[in-house]
């Protein structure tokens, strides 16, 4: 009997590794190598040295300071609007946004709470501001050192937010913004309740229809982490091309975190997230030329 027993037990679990043999495979496609993993073959990034300078631009009845990053090498390159967030456009935001110049693009990145003499680390969310965010689009699109006529959104905490609001509420996804990439969003209305905050999500992500990349760290806020994970999952219930990669062992502002604080996982974290990133836009705007008939 207790053979029998024994006997028992092992076809129940043989029959159950049989049918985990025939399930479906899970999707690696998007991050998998076989060079890598039969080769031994590590693709190597591009790498442009980075030349930056000072412009300002009309935003209504507001001037608004940005800087503009792009490679030295001369050329066009695809564009990118870089949207910083309640830190400002201070300097170790504005290494992020040469560090995703030195990739190969041109980078706009507007100083939208300089423009308007708010301090850093604002509470509330001004509304007027995203005008400023999306009338940086089409100073972007306007130049002629750009070789794409689309571009993509690029930000970090609350400039997902900012960024979100001109792919939906200004309509400029599909038509003027080909992919939406962000670091830890704040994927919800700055000024809504506390519930919302926690449990909910901004109603613009059942419009975005762009592909979408966002990066958070396992360690970073719980009600930034819940809201961000529902809002991709929404969208990919909706069948919508949206990915979110969770750095393990990482918190919040890993892109940016200064040398006296910062960990090894964050320097890995941000060196993967970039090099993805720049991989999901050139991909998203390389078929898309300045100036002549998108593929």
């Amino acid at each position: 009997m207790k053979h029998s027993g024994i006997g028992i037990v092992v076809s129940i679990l043989l029959g159950m590794g049989n049918a985990a043999a025939h399930e479906e495979k899970q999707d690696n496609s998007w991050w998998w190598s076989d060079q890598w993993w039969n080769e031994g073959i590590i693709s190597t990034p591009q790498n442009y040295a980075v030349t930056s300078e000072s412009i300002s631009y009309q935003s209504g009845d507001t001037e608004v300071p940005a800087m503009v990053f792009r490679p030295k090498q001369k050329g066009k390159f695809p564009a990118v609007v870089f949207q910083h967030g309640r830190r400002g456009l201070d300097e170790l935001v504005q290494r992020h946004a040469k560090r995703l110049a030195a990739r190969g693009f041109v980078v706009l990145a507007p100083a939208i709470y300089k423009a308007h003499f708010i301090g850093t680390h604002p509470m509330e969310h001004d509304y007027e501001l995203e005008k400023d965010v999306n009338k940086a689009v089409d100073v972007l699109l306007a130049r002629q050192d750009i070789s794409s006529s689309k571009a993509c959104l690029y930000s970090h905490t609350r400039g997902g937010y900012y960024t979100l609001k001109v792919a939906t509420t200004f309509k400029r996804q599909n038509k003027d913004i080909a992919c939406y990439v962000s670091y830890y969003p704040h994927l919800q209305d700055p000024n809504a309740p506390e519930p919302a905050q926690v449990y909910g999500y901004a109603p613009e992500i059942d419009d975005l229809t762009i592909p979408v990349l966002v990066f958070i760290g396992e360690d970073d806020q719980y009600q930034r982490m819940r809201v961000t994970q529902t809002s991709i999952k929404v969208l990919q219930d909706k069948g919508r091309d949206a990915r979110l990669i969770i750095y393990p062992g990482v918190g919040r502002g890993f892109d940016f975190r200064p040398e006296q604080v910062r960990t090894f996982a964050d320097d890995l974290a941000s060196r993967d997230a970039i090099q993805r990133a720049a991989t999901f836009m050139r991909k998203h705007l390389a078929d898309i030329k300045k100036g002549g008939t998108n593929k």
